[in-house]
């Protein structure tokens, strides 16, 4: 998918209804039994996230981030993002938490909206995804000691089949069927996985196979 489709697309779709929760669940672990007791939602925290789209030989590509083994979640692959401050906007606190986990130049970058927030009981955070564009590859490196790798995911394979597979996974007494993009070397699962199911689903993407 090329730099210049995404654009069009985001132009045309962003003032549907955006495609919310259904979209997210394409990516969601399926369950096997009953989840244990969860976060109570009214006392989540808020982050921020920010899902940057540029082009690569005029395709168009995804930034993420590989958590260090210094911070909770290690090896996880995640959006650039954080807490949101007292002060601040969701999208003030996505580019902020760029600047500081990546070294992102954020001058040039044009914000195009947030997707359906998502909440992680396991963290107690409330995601606020901000989808956003920069015309061109930006020089980033890992700035922060949260961060140990970058990813710069072509979105062409993220719509590719073969590149959401499943695996079992536990979590306490409870068997999860985990869908995750397996993408250079790393696999994206989980929250960063459903904000991204939602962003493909409104350039088109009808989601992976389902497991029988």
């Amino acid at each position: 998918m090329t730099f210049l489709t995404v654009i069009e697309r985001l132009a045309r779709d962003w003032r549907a209804p955006l495609p919310g929760a259904p979209a997210q669940a394409l990516m969601a672990p399926q369950r096997r039994g009953d989840w244990p007791a969860g976060i109570d939602a009214t006392s989540a925290r808020h982050a921020a996230g920010l899902l940057l789209l540029f082009p690569v030989d005029g395709r168009a590509h995804v930034i993420l981030t590989v958590r260090s083994a210094h911070v909770r979640h290690s090896g996880q692959v995640s959006l650039p993002g954080g807490v949101i401050e007292t002060d601040e906007t969701v999208e003030q606190a996505a580019l902020r938490e760029a600047r500081e986990e990546i070294a992102l130049a954020t001058n040039d970058v044009r914000l195009h909206g947030r997707l359906t927030p998502l909440d992680i009981p396991v963290s107690g955070f409330r995601l606020h995804p901000v989808v956003a564009t920069l015309p061109y590859a930006p020089a980033v490196a890992p700035s922060d000691r949260e961060v140990a790798r970058i990813l710069q995911v072509p979105v062409d394979t993220l719509f590719e089949p073969a590149t959401v597979q499943w695996r079992p996974m536990r979590r306490g007494t409870v068997t999860l069927d985990v869908p995750g993009f397996e993408v250079d070397g790393a696999v994206i699962w989980g929250a960063t996985a459903m904000v991204l199911a939602e962003f493909l689903a409104v350039l088109g993407w009808a989601g992976p196979a389902r497991r029988s």
